[in-house]
């Protein structure tokens, strides 16, 4: 079958011709020279199903036609410009990211229910707090309005009827009214005269005047009758006046007096006159109005003398019942809590390391220096599943103040010694602030897998301290371990165990919380993060803490591990988010209830504290102090600026620097605080003429910036030892040389000489020892020294030497000094500048 399109194109384009083909109708067109074949499917084909399937004529398919298999993901790879591979592998892609949408969707979904469901929740509790609110307004107003309509109806009942009114009208034995027999007081009509003119008569019947009420109704009584309150006035002013020239009664009553209080408060608190205090003070000899202060004796004084009882109170009071005491606490109440334990002993000999092998951690790899330079809190669960916590201590000399402060939070020291290295300085020093707390002490002999381990050796030192182990018939236990080698730490665990049950640690989780503040930084994006360690109660997220000068509310609480917690119970150090500062390691903490409670504590304590340093001597206190000083110039102070990581570290540089110096330099910390260097500390350093010292903290760019525009030195150190040997080097610097004279001869003036454009000249023997030229001279006139200069001039015959023997003659001038003798004697000597030591 063949047809032909006669349809001739602009353009030359040749007919097109169909030719018919096995599987379709192939359409030819010829254009330029090109042919072009595209393969159409028949239309019947395609309507009755496709490639494959017989027509519905039931005519049998062309022997040896093939069956297409179409293989769609190929094509829709094809389609893409992909591979098969590629295609089915962003297939996948696509399923995971749609079905982490989907999570993601039904995750948030999620919280907005719980969100809502919250929400829902509050409003509710609103709603039954506002309806209890307003049920409870509605019964006090009908409470009230019971009460008047009582009152009403009694003074209706006691009031006096018509009948009685005539009566008592008419009876002749006493004229006188109610009123006047109650003590009151009513204006007579003047003898002799009428009513005024223009004034009703007051027994015409006058006008209503008031309200009509239903009680003056029903009681049928046209005329008002004066209230009750009327009459009771009356009665006062009665007997006011029948006391009248005699004392007015007094009230006393109990008056609370501060440390100052003003005179009108003062009157107050009297229920007196502020003019009546005024005038007893002026009578006393003292001038005052009533916004003047006055001391607390001096107000005790007035209030005792117009016959008040007096209370005094102090602004300490604000603190009372800050910790609550331990109360009798039923045993039911009563939990045990872990030990906590702190690791004590000298530096270096291996506390950080033996509690790495308790935790199977290696926290020693993250200290600088491998030194420990805070304290480390800790809570870890034995092998036996008990839990104990733990706080280690920094060894080094200077953290004396964390040691002390280690000692006296714990239940338990764990005295560490090294076996190879005996009983050193800090070791003592952990002993003395273990008993000084009364903690009982537990000795771990460490590093007992070295070839010098002497165990023995360390149990006899500690006799000298009155440590007297359980080998030696003491009661102190004695456990050998190697944190090296990890051995003998069972026995170390079981030790603890068994000093804990001797002690019975027990505690109430279910009263407020209260403890100590281990450490305390200031993070970035964090603000300032306190360790804490709470000894008794549960802290839980919300409370209201106090600690120190500084309070806050409960933001978040962190783990050793940075695991959120939403309480934490006895024997638990926690990382606190929340407070208004950084408080100072050592201070205890305390929940309260209140933040207008907690505001007034720590306004107290800030005003204690900023008068105590008020009222502290300065060495600069006066004008003459300080012009003598500057006179004498007997001490030089290096000023610095200390900024740490946290307040331990702080607390600790500042008490090694200060401590550095002598009588003749010491340094001296104008500013010392935690947090990253800020423009203000440049600023002050500068101001001050001082470095600062950058303890594991950097600067911002702005501070950096400014302090490399204004010249200020910014040292940086991670490890205390550097920091403290730095400081001492420049304190060294500044002291004066010692000067040390070496004698070296004598000389005898035999002549003197006096030489135009030179001066005098003295023609010398040596007589002992030897003369340098440029040396120190004394000149001696009769053993008497007049006169201590510098040889200008020493010459032998007509040239310049260097020195001259004994024995010999030479010539020398003094440098601007010509009174000479002959006879005179010429002691020679040398000077040496040598540098001095703070040790």
């Amino acid at each position: 079958m063949s047809d032909t399109n006669d349809t001739n194109k602009p353009g030359g384009r040749r007919p097109l011709t169909l030719k018919k083909s096995g599987s379709g109708v192939v359409r030819q067109n010829f254009s330029g020279g090109r042919s072009k074949s595209v393969v159409v499917e028949k239309k019947k084909r395609r309507i009755i199903g496709g490639p494959g399937k017989p027509s519905p004529t039931g005519a049998p398919k062309p022997a040896g036609a093939p069956t297409p298999e179409v293989d769609e993901v190929a094509e829709a790879a094809k389609k893409l410009g992909l591979s098969k591979s590629e295609y089915l592998k962003r297939q996948e892609a696509l399923s995971s990211a749609k079905a982490e949408q989907n999570e993601r969707e039904a995750a948030r979904a999620a919280e907005e229910a719980e969100r809502k469901r919250r929400m829902e929740e509050e409003q509710k509790a609103l709603a039954e707090k506002k309806k209890a609110e307003e049920e409870a307004e509605i019964r006090r107003l009908q409470e009230e309005e019971e009460q008047r309509k009582r009152d009403e109806a009694e003074a209706a009942r006691r009031a006096p009827t018509p009948a009685q009114k005539i009566l008592a009208e008419d009876t002749e034995t006493d004229n006188r009214s109610a009123l006047e027999k109650a003590g009151g007081r009513i204006k007579k009509q003047r003898s002799g005269g009428g009513p005024k003119p223009g004034r009703a008569s007051k027994n015409e019947p006058r006008r209503r005047k008031g309200k009509l009420t239903i009680v003056s109704a029903l009681a049928g009584d046209d005329e008002r009758q004066r209230s009750l309150a009327s009459m009771r006035r009356a009665r006062e002013r009665e007997k006011q006046r029948q006391s009248a020239g005699g004392e007015r009664l007094k009230v006393s009553r109990e008056v609370t007096i501060p440390e100052a209080i003003t005179v009108g408060d003062l009157a107050n608190r009297m229920a007196e006159r502020a003019a009546d205090v005024i005038k007893y003070l002026m009578k006393q000899g003292t001038m005052a109005n009533m916004n003047d202060v006055l001391d607390a004796d001096t107000a005790q004084l007035v209030a005792e003398d117009f016959g008040h009882i007096v209370k005094r109170v102090a602004e300490a009071d604000v603190e009372d019942d800050f910790i609550k005491a331990d109360e009798a606490e039923n045993d039911e109440n009563l939990k045990s809590r872990a030990p906590v334990i702190a690791i004590m002993g000298h530096v270096d000999h291996g506390k950080t390391s033996l509690l790495d092998a308790l935790r199977s951690t290696d926290v020693a790899a993250g200290e600088a220096g491998g030194i420990t330079q805070h304290i480390g809190a800790y809570q870890l669960k034995m092998k036996s599943g008990e839990q104990i916590t733990v706080l280690d201590t920094p060894g080094h000399a200077a953290f004396s103040a964390m040691r002390t402060r280690g000692a006296h939070a714990v239940d338990i020291v764990i005295l560490v010694v090294a076996a190879d290295d005996g009983v050193k300085p800090q070791t003592i020093e952990s002993i003395a602030h273990a008993k000084a707390a009364g903690t009982p002490i537990i000795v771990a002999v460490n590093k007992m897998d070295t070839y010098e381990a002497d165990a023995k050796r360390v149990e006899t030192e500690l006799l000298q301290h009155e440590i007297i182990v359980e080998s030696l018939s003491g009661d102190v236990q004695s456990v050998h371990v190697s944190a090296l080698k990890k051995t003998g730490l069972d026995d170390l665990a079981e030790a603890i165990n068994l000093q804990s049950e001797l002690m019975d640690l027990k505690a109430n989780p279910n009263r407020d919380a209260d403890g100590l503040v281990i450490e305390s930084k200031i993070e970035k994006g964090r603000g300032p993060v306190a360790t804490l360690l709470v000894k008794r109660g549960s802290l839980k997220r919300g409370d209201i803490i106090v600690a120190g000068q500084y309070w806050g509310k409960v933001k978040a609480m962190m783990d050793e591990r940075n695991a959120q917690l939403k309480s934490a119970g006895p024997s638990t150090p926690v990382a606190v988010m929340g407070f208004d500062g950084a408080p100072a390691p050592g201070e205890p903490f305390a929940v309260v209830e209140s933040e207008s409670k907690a505001r007034e504590i720590t306004e107290y304590r800030q005003r204690k504290a900023k008068k105590d340093a008020a009222g502290t001597p300065n060495a600069l206190a006066s004008m003459e102090q300080m012009m003598a000083k500057l006179a004498d110039k007997t001490v030089d102070e290096l000023p610095l600026v200390v900024k740490g990581d946290v307040q331990g570290s702080v607390e600790a540089i500042k008490t090694a620097v200060e401590t550095a110096g002598n009588d003749e330099v010491k340094a001296r910390v104008i500013h010392g605080a935690v947090g990253a260097i800020s423009e203000s500390d440049i600023l002050l350093a500068k101001s001050s003429q001082a470095p600062v010292l950058a303890f594991n903290v950097r600067p911002n760019r702005q501070a950096k910036d400014l302090a490399e525009r204004e010249g200020v030195e910014i040292r940086y150190y991670s490890i205390i030892y550097d920091l403290i040997d730095d400081i001492k080097g420049v304190l060294e610097g500044m002291l004066q040389p010692e000067r040390r004279e070496t004698f070296i001869g004598y000389a005898e003036i035999l002549e003197v000489f006096n030489i135009s454009k030179v001066g005098k000249v003295a023609g010398c023997r040596i007589t002992e020892g030897r003369v340098e030229r440029a040396c120190g001279v004394r000149l001696l006139r009769d053993n008497v020294v007049i006169h201590e200069g510098t040889l200008s001039t020493l010459k032998r015959f007509k040239d310049e030497v260097e020195k001259v023997q004994a024995g010999m003659e030479c010539g020398m001038a003094f440098e601007k000094y010509e009174d000479i003798r002959k006879g005179d004697q010429i002691e020679c000597f040398t000077v040496e500048m040598l540098e001095r030591k703070l040790d």
